[in-house]
């Protein structure tokens, strides 16, 4: 008979963003005539920029036509993206990469949840905490993890991140295999000096361990003082993979295109000792089991480097990057404690009255009619916490803001 990779089994029932939304549309439910709105879930709210918009045209108008259709593209990419990735998104920053290390994706989750194909079941892993639900969940998947012990993946290397140690993770004591970084950081908006993501790449070349480092939110970095990439740091090449996405840069979401690097010079080492490059494995799982992003994706993504496209898409970045502020700037005063929001489009509170995250999320769900994320979904120093998301229009808000401000009054 067909068994079940009981990996799977192992898994929290739902997503976390799949718990919300259920919770959500049972108030809704419940309460047919509230206004709910959503400062949770991170999806962008503001239309396409019209660079993107006209080269997704006139890519649809060559798909129309026998001398402008393209079937199957190149697995890693066309080499008009990879190029203008290249030029404008490493080279003013003194990064050297060669085109064949940038791999275009359908959006940076699949590449993130999918790169650990790369490396044995039974290497270990190192996390910081909070994070990203899909980097845990997609180890567990594949046995890596181990069994949740008190709320906690037996396998796994929690590093916390939290305001006791101002949201700078510890250097495990312990050797690690792979580490997981996400600068900015998603949940907590918090972003990483220099000096402190060279201390990890130096971590991770003393010994022998891979970083994956996901910088999905790059493009909001206000402080001219911190790293945009790990390769900014010397030596990172040998160490660390990383992840792009599109989707909260220009607004990608339901477009889906990114890109993961892959240097040359990483590698990883068999039982015996050998060193493999990484870069052509991920190519050859890449032309396996991916068949590229769309052309029309690609061009759109091509756009955003152009003269016009830049201007534009930091129109928006700086549109959302004022609902932070205005955010960060309005819950302070009405006595929570914030975090992020200043390099990021998130913010991360702390609940008051020692309550629960879940516990605040529906107070706030019921009270206010907003709906928020919460931190312990993230991990378990999560709790206690909540995120707000700043990609909502500036009156819906405004409007979340005001309510929130009465119904804090009023308890």
């Amino acid at each position: 008979m067909a068994l079940v990779n009981e990996h799977f089994l192992k898994l929290p029932n739902n997503y976390l963003f799949a718990d919300i939304a259920k919770k959500v549309n049972a108030f809704k439910v419940m309460h047919p005539k509230a206004d709910v709105i959503s400062l949770g879930i991170g999806d962008v709210t503001q239309p396409l920029c019209p660079a993107v918009v006209e080269a997704m045209h006139k890519a649809a108008d060559e798909m129309g036509t026998a001398e402008g259709f393209r079937g199957y593209g190149p697995e890693q990419g066309y080499d008009f993206l990879r190029e203008a990735i290249l030029k404008n998104d490493f080279l003013p920053r003194g990064i050297h990469l060669d085109i064949d290390e940038i791999f275009v994706n359908d959006g940076a989750k699949s590449d993130t949840g999918n790169i650990q194909e790369l490396i044995r079941w039974d290497n270990s892993i190192g996390v910081t905490d909070p994070i990203y639900p899909v980097y845990i969940d997609s180890n567990v998947m594949i046995g890596r993890a181990g069994t949740v012990e008190n709320g906690k993946w037996s396998n796994v290397i929690y590093m916390p991140c939290n305001a006791e140690n101002g949201f700078v993770p510890e250097i495990p004591k312990r050797r690690v295999d792979v580490i997981y970084l996400c600068y900015p950081n998603n949940p907590t908006g918090m972003v990483i000096t220099r000096e402190e993501l060279r201390k990890w790449v130096n971590y991770a070349l003393k010994n022998d361990a891979l970083i994956f480092y996901d910088a999905a939110y790059q493009a909001y970095i206000q402080d001219e003082k911190i790293p945009h990439s790990i390769y900014e740091i010397r030596g990172a090449r040998k160490c660390a993979i990383e992840f792009h996405s599109y989707s909260k840069t220009a607004g990608f979401t339901g477009i889906r295109c990114g890109y993961t690097v892959v240097p040359k010079d990483l590698t990883a080492a068999t039982l015996t000792g050998e060193r493999i490059a990484l870069n052509p494995l991920w190519y050859r799982r890449q032309c396996t089991k991916f068949n590229g992003t769309s052309y029309i994706s690609q061009r759109a993504a091509e756009a955003i480097y152009t003269p016009e496209g830049k201007e534009q898409i930091k129109a928006t970045i700086d549109y959302y990057m004022q609902n932070a502020k205005h955010m960060l700037t309005t819950l302070r005063s009405l006595g929570f404690e914030c975090y992020g929001g200043e390099n990021a489009p998130y913010i991360w509170m702390r609940t008051p009255d020692s309550s629960s995250s879940w516990q605040f999320f529906e107070n706030l769900l019921y009270g206010a009619n907003v709906v928020c994320t919460p931190g312990v979904g993230f991990g378990p120093a999560g709790e206690g916490y909540v995120r707000f998301t700043a990609f909502g229009s500036h009156e819906k808000t405004e409007e979340a803001l005001d309510r929130i401000a009465s119904w804090s009054k009023q308890k």
